[in-house]
């Protein structure tokens, strides 16, 4: 929610096509023994070693904490930095006396843990009141770099429809107050009681870009850039597009593929705009409609055909994601890992179908919590 890294988590490497890429993530942290969030992320800070402090912080509720990656040009720098984070604060954690989560929100009853006590958050309670989320909505951000602002919003135009299909890979949080909530990705519900998220809307420039930005702060629904959370925005501090749809990944692999896809997605984007071939100019309504539909099914139903807006069945249309893709995923170095990564996914499901798994088979939200933290550390 803060949009805010230590680092610069994307960028532009001159004299290359190859795009750098970051990922943020935010984590839920839980009581041991009863997987209820706790408000923890002080005492979780004080374990982490020294070197990595710069890459984690504090997010919205004192139940959760957040990583940066470094941005990189590789899939294995990624992988190395979000592992080797992933398990510095998971061991953290447990020294804290509390347990790291890579879900979306929090699946078992409890009371709300406070805010972090910040004059920013402080100013978003007081306007936005019963907005705020219960136990924690955690999700990941990954940043791609782009050469300048006008090339980014055209970007952002080409990218709009398809967000729905990383919607549905990345969805992980189907229980919330002790039940199933019928959604694969609840967190995606009780994000977008905020006034400002949404599909990102077309635009016609970077000015219109920054003029929306103006009126929205103009008119109370944002208190700043910062709070601008459409589905794929620019960045209000680095020169990168940032895709911010999704639930946090419940493994490593996991974010790997969803970081290889998001910049083989703005590749794609930026050769399109290059080439002058205009961006599908999908309908809001019916991105609300595919979005509504991600959230609920995750890959596990059907998802929406933003080119014909016919329903379709989840994994058919990702397929065909992944093939229009293939030529940047190529050209990155990237089509042999993903292929690998996508085989795993279809294999093992979406976070949501995991967690649905484990209590079908034990009946104990707890066992889901046990499961998520041993997917959570790798």
């Amino acid at each position: 929610m803060t949009g805010q890294v230590a680092e610069a988590p994307g960028g532009t490497t001159a004299g290359t096509d190859v795009l750098t890429v970051g990922v943020e993530e935010e984590f839920l942290l839980v009581d041991p023994h009863t997987g209820a969030a706790v408000p923890a992320v002080d005492l979780v800070l004080e374990q982490v070693p020294a070197e990595l402090r710069g890459q984690v912080e504090r997010e919205f509720q004192t139940s959760q904490i957040e990583i940066g990656s470094p941005p990189g040009l590789e899939l294995s720098s990624i992988r190395h930095s979000l592992g080797v984070l992933r398990k510095a604060l998971a061991d953290a954690a447990e020294r804290a006396g509390v347990r790291l989560l890579a879900i979306g929100t929090g699946p078992v009853d409890g009371p709300v843990p406070p805010v972090v006590d910040k004059p920013r958050f402080d100013r978003m309670i007081e306007r936005f009141r019963l907005l705020v989320p219960g136990p924690g909505n955690n999700g990941m951000h990954v940043h791609v770099g782009v050469p300048d602002p006008e090339t980014g919003v055209q970007v952002l135009n080409h990218v709009r429809p398809w967000l729905p299909m990383l919607h549905a890979i990345t969805t992980n949080s189907p229980f919330a107050g002790g039940e199933d909530t019928g959604y694969a990705s609840w967190r995606s519900v009780e994000w977008e009681r905020w006034p400002s998220v949404a599909p990102t809307p077309w635009l016609e420039s970077h000015e219109h870009y920054q003029r929306l930005i103006r009126q929205l702060i103009a008119s109370g629904v944002m208190l700043d850039e910062g709070m601008l959370y459409w589905y794929a925005r620019l960045s209000a501090k680095y020169p990168t597009v940032e895709l911010r749809i999704g639930d946090v990944c419940p493994t490593v692999d996991d974010a790997v593929l969803v970081a290889a896809l998001v910049r083989a997605l703005v590749a794609t984007a930026m050769d399109d705009v290059e080439a002058g071939r205009p961006a599908l100019r999908t309908d809001h309504h019916l991105l609300v409609g595919a979005h509504w539909r991600a959230a609920h099914d995750g890959l596990e139903g059907e998802g929406v055909d933003v080119t014909t807006g016919e329903p379709k069945p989840a994994w058919d249309l990702l397929d065909g994601f992944v093939e229009r893709l293939r030529p940047a995923l190529e050209r990155h170095g990237d089509w042999a890992e993903v292929s690998d990564l996508l085989g795993g996914l279809r294999r093992h499901g979406t976070g949501a179908a995991r967690q649905r798994a484990v209590y079908a088979r034990t009946g104990r939200l707890v066992d889901v919590v046990h499961d998520v933290a041993r997917q959570t550390r790798g």
